[in-house]
C-alpha cells in the first residue's frame, strides 16, 4: 500500500515561514507528479503547488511568489517552502502523488497550517 508521510505543519504568525515535507513510501522516480493541495473550512480543496517528473512546476495564483515546491531525489522527499504567510493561508495541507504505473491519485493524511494575524 502506498503511503505519503507529511510533516512540518504548525502555528506561525503572519509574515512567517514554514516548510512542509512529503515522503512517499515508493521511490520518487516512480512518480509522475507530486503536489500540495489545501482545504480551508467551508471551502473546496485547491491546488497550492505541483512538480512533475521533469521538474516543471505550477502554483495556485494566491501563492505565486511566496511558496516554492522542490524535490530532493536523494531523500525521496518533496518540500513546500512557504514564506510571507498570511492568515488566509490557514488550511489543512495535503500531499498528492500520481504514480507512473498506478491508476489512482494518492493522498497524505493532511497537516494543519495555522497563520495568526
Amino acid at each position: 500500500q502506498v503511503q505519503l508521510v507529511e510533516s512540518g505543519g504548525g502555528l506561525v504568525q503572519a509574515g512567517g515561514s514554514l516548510r512542509l515535507s512529503c515522503a512517499p513510501s515508493r521511490s520518487i522516480f516512480s512518480i509522475n507528479a507530486m503536489g500540495w493541495y489545501r482545504q480551508a473550512p467551508g471551502k473546496q480543496r485547491e491546488l497550492v503547488a505541483r512538480i512533475t517528473r521533469s521538474g516543471a512546476t505550477n502554483y495556485g495564483d494566491s501563492v505565486k511568489g511566496r511558496f516554492t515546491i522542490s524535490r530532493d531525489n536523494a531523500k525521496n522527499t518533496v518540500y513546500l517552502q512557504m514564506n510571507s504567510l498570511k492568515p488566509e493561508d490557514t488550511a489543512v495541507y495535503y500531499c498528492n502523488a500520481q504514480f507512473l504505473t498506478l491508476p489512482n491519485d494518492y493522498w497524505g493524511q493532511g497537516t494543519q497550517v495555522t497563520v495568526s494575524s
